[in-house]
């Protein structure tokens, strides 16, 4: 039901700072719990950040993002961001939202499983 577009990656140096977009359209977003994941050639999907339903009083970082990286949502634009700052090369990854649209309150929000809805990804490639 709900279509997930990303946008806003790209190519950058390490150092610098990349906001990633995750537009929704077809459902009701304000009660979608929203995540980004990553996944680099020859790895597995690691989860990145989550941000709660409605309004994302609460949000969920992995360790190695935490002070770099924001998420962040607009109820009013159907939209979900992905501040990226002091990017790194690891960091270099196809990059997807996720949205976990039965507004569910107790989940691990750091599963991928928990989330039925994906979008197609955007690169980010941070040269060292």
């Amino acid at each position: 039901q709900a279509e997930l577009v990303e946008s806003g990656g790209g190519v950058v140096q390490a150092g610098d700072s990349l906001k990633l977009s995750c537009v929704v359209s077809g459902g009701t977003f304000a009660d979608y719990a929203m995540a980004w994941f990553r996944q680099a050639p020859g790895k597995e999907r690691e989860f990145v950040a989550a941000i709660s339903w409605p309004g994302g009083t609460t949000t969920w970082y992995a360790d190695f993002v935490k002070g770099r990286f924001t998420i962040s949502r607009d109820n009013a634009r159907n939209t979900a961001y992905l501040q990226m700052n002091r990017l790194e090369s690891d960091d270099t990854a196809v990059y997807r939202c996720a949205a976990d649209t039965t507004r569910a309150e107790r989940r691990n929000r750091h599963s991928q499983w928990n989330y039925d809805y994906w979008g197609q990804g955007t690169q980010v490639t941070v040269s060292s």
